[in-house]
């Protein structure tokens, strides 16, 4: 079996790569903090790649890792990644999802996006702008809303879940993750390349190569597993059940792993509101409580395994 990307495919991942290199600078996420509306522009060039969210899962994540690797903000990847395995791929109208509980229903976007996708066990009901109200994030560069569901409301259309909405969505949020794990990475490399200590790179030092080797193992297994999580998507083989909570676990935890190594290494300089580097941090550790923690999926890999 060949695992290499396709010509097609490498022109998709250099695709999304320059388009949030030129659309999409750190400037415009921390714009985005204050004024949402700053990444509406953007949100309608991305509308262009919309049919990737009926495609190949492949293909989408290749595309989401790139939007993860700059934090992209708005209401496209919410669409996109999340909302359409629930809304039979239909993305001409934005939406995002929202797993109910008896404390708070959080939706990414969910004041911004047309139709919220509210999942309660096997049943998904889907709200046209609901009532809510806005939560205080710990990812600053996303918006998050408490939906409130009411049973009896006009605007519900409540249907079956879709059996396999909910892996798509996981490997997908796990592939922006993946991205977002990526930036942290390179990014510290470069800097321990560059920073230097008693006349010498920091990187020279044994102590720091060995904590990046360890780092570069997990990005590398996390990468891995989301796409063979997404290519047995694509195959409908009988493995993707475990494999989407492996590719879920392993983005977390390179995730939250790199992001507190990103931040010693970084010295203080990683804790600065001026460095980008706490945006990804958050990004970070939020997306790892999205669809599921760590702990939640290796407990159900557990329970499939025995």
């Amino acid at each position: 079996m060949n695992f290499s990307l396709s010509p097609e495919q490498e022109m998709l991942r250099d695709t999304a790569r320059a388009l949030v290199r030129e659309h999409c600078p750190s400037s415009l996420v921390r714009a985005y903090l204050d004024d949402p509306s700053v990444a509406d522009p953007l949100d309608e060039r991305l509308q262009e790649f919309a049919e990737l969210a009926t495609g190949s899962a492949v293909d989408l994540c290749l595309f989401l890792e790139e939007l993860g690797a700059a934090l992209v903000p708005g209401t496209f990847v919410p669409t996109v990644a999340l909302f359409a395995p629930f809304a039979d791929g239909d993305v001409s109208r934005t939406g995002t999802i929202a797993v109910r509980s008896p404390f708070e229903t959080p939706a990414i976007e969910g004041d911004r996006v047309d139709l919220v996708a509210v999942i309660d066990g096997d049943q998904v009901q889907i709200l046209e702008r609901p009532d809510g109200e806005l939560l205080e994030p710990f990812d600053l560069s996303r918006r998050l809303y408490d939906v409130r569901v009411r049973p009896s409301a006009s605007n519900n259309r409540v249907t079956d879940a879709p059996k396999d909405g909910l892996e798509r969505a996981m490997v997908a949020l796990s592939a922006e993750l993946v991205g977002t794990t990526r930036w942290m990475f390179e990014t510290t490399l470069e800097y321990t390349k560059t920073r230097e200590q008693f006349d010498r790179p920091i990187g020279s030092f044994q102590a720091l190569q060995h904590r990046l080797a360890d780092m570069s193992l997990l990005y590398e297994r996390a990468w891995a597993s989301v796409y063979w999580a997404a290519m047995a998507i694509d195959a409908d083989d009988d493995e993707r059940h475990r494999a989407v909570h492996v590719a879920k676990s392993s983005a977390s935890e390179a995730a939250r792993h790199i992001a507190l190594e990103a931040m010693q290494m970084h010295g203080g300089i990683g804790f600065t509101w001026d460095h980008d580097l706490h945006l990804y941090i958050r990004r970070a550790f939020a997306s790892e409580e999205i669809l599921g923690t760590t702990a939640w999926h290796r407990d159900r890999l557990a329970e499939l395994i025995l």
